[in-house]
């Protein structure tokens, strides 16, 4: 994950500048102590200058805007009265992170009474949060002394979730074949992702797509053949089905580079022989993911941006979908037709032809692996009606597999973490879940859901 870029807001009283002069200096020093403290957590740091009135407050937000900050975090150095900057934070269409701190640790009954200027910033910030709530603005806060780890670790989360925020805003699905008939449950007009959250989705046309088709002869058809050589074990597959998923592939690749696509989704369901496809690019599905570009297969626009997203904080994120419970168990089969995150696979993935009769093209080469064990999220973005979205987040455990008997196959078996599974599906389907999900391995949980709550979904832990 590249380093986020977030605006520091310092809020401060005008009349101290003119009773107070020398305080001027401890709270610059106090703003330099927060910005280190802050980019020691990975994060970039657009510092702004102290603001006092609500003119210098509109100019600054402004600028942190354009700089393209990901949020806006507030320091209260003081007190600040709340309509001086309430207007100006209520405007801007940046997320609010409200940094709740102060100088010094301790303030107890033998600390000396000189240091009240310097700690005051609480009743600012309530003052200004109270005018937030009246102003419908939402905001994230995080309240704390700075020295301590888990609060400056609780800050960096926020900030990144609100770096995700911003990624899924900026995302560029393409789709090859439309939607897949008949499925609706992650089914949303190209016209709501654009109005409502500026996602570009672009339709493939099959002469588009055939034109970047390479001819058998060409050079790049066989690099390509020699690097999943290397990639993937052999596990049976025909010169001609390994160049004709090698031309599918390239041309994929080509058309992702030409249309600067954040992520894309294909339905098989469409292809035919007049799709510009020779055959299906599954291949292309798993190396893309890999590289960090967004996958969701059958046309699904929406789990394809979140996945594009959620690979900015983890680069092993993977399309994935629930097939079967395992009752006995208490676990859940993970499987696909034949995408799967090569970073997200437990080995080497073995290559094979594939008759499949879902689809009306030449026999694809599917690459066959297992999710890898280890502690991950299932992220799930589900349209709940009237606009809006619930975010479904669980934590789970990817199983080490033994006596596996799919090895033909994408396949995984993951525990959800904080319940059985008859809780976690009847949970999951109570609030709409898709059949269409993405896994995020490692413990980012709570980036993940504060990342929802900032893009005003209705966000639901399991």
């Amino acid at each position: 994950m590249e380093k986020p870029l977030a605006g520091l807001l310092p809020l401060y009283l005008k009349l101290y500048d003119e009773t107070l002069p020398d305080l001027r200096k401890d709270t610059e020093d106090f703003l330099d102590t927060i910005v280190s403290a802050i980019e020691k957590q990975d994060i970039k740091v657009a510092r702004g200058r102290i603001c006092t009135l609500k003119e210098e407050f509109e100019e600054e937000i402004k600028k942190m805007s354009e700089l393209g900050v990901c949020a806006l975090v507030t320091l209260h150095l003081a007190y600040s009265p709340s309509l001086e900057s309430a207007g100006a934070l209520a405007s801007t269409d940046l997320p609010l992170i409200v940094f709740d701190t102060t100088p010094d640790f301790e303030f107890g009954p033998g600390f000396s009474s000189s240091r009240i200027m310097n700690n005051h910033g609480i009743h600012g910030v309530q003052d200004m949060c109270n005018l937030l709530i009246r102003n419908n603005k939402k905001f994230e806060i995080v309240a704390g002394h700075y020295s301590v780890p888990d609060v400056m670790r609780k800050l960096a989360s926020k900030i990144k979730s609100a770096y995700l925020a911003s990624d899924f805003k900026n995302n560029r699905i393409g789709r090859i074949g439309g939607p897949f008939k008949g499925m609706g449950d992650f089914q949303v007009e190209n016209c709501f992702l654009k109005e409502k959250y500026g996602i570009e989705i672009i339709e493939a046309s099959a002469e588009e797509i055939s034109h970047y088709m390479p001819a058998y002869t060409d050079k790049a058809v066989a690099e390509e053949i020699y690097e999943n050589k290397t990639i993937f074990k052999d596990g049976g597959i025909s010169e001609e089905c390994h160049a004709n998923a090698a031309r599918a592939s390239l041309a994929v690749r080509q058309w992702l580079k030409k249309e600067k696509l954040t992520g894309f989704t294909i339905n098989f369901s469409a292809l035919s022989s007049s799709s510009g496809l020779i055959t299906m690019p599954f291949l292309e599905a798993d190396k893309a993911m890999a590289r960090g570009i967004g996958y969701a297969g059958e046309g699904d626009t929406i789990t394809s941006a979140l996945n594009s997203t959620l690979l900015k904080i983890a680069d092993d994120s993977s399309f994935a979908e629930m097939f079967c419970p395992d009752w006995k168990n208490n676990s859940i089969f993970l499987s696909h037709m034949g995408e799967i995150n090569l970073k997200s696979a437990a080995e080497k993935p073995v290559l094979a032809e594939k008759k499949l009769p879902f689809i009306a093209l030449e026999n694809p080469a599917i690459a066959s692996a297992r999710f890898k064990p280890g502690r991950a999220q299932l992220a799930n973005l589900a349209p709940a009606g009237g606009g809006s979205f619930n975010f479904i987040v669980a934590e789970i455990i990817i199983e080490e597999a033994k006596n596996d008997s799919f090895k033909d196959t994408i396949r995984g078996w993951f525990k959800p973490r904080n319940m059985d599974v008859a809780d976690f599906l009847k949970e999951f389907s109570r609030h709409g879940g898709t059949h269409h999900s993405v896994i995020t391995y490692g413990g980012h949980k709570e980036v993940i859901a504060d990342f929802g709550r900032m893009m005003q979904w209705s966000v639901i832990e399991l």
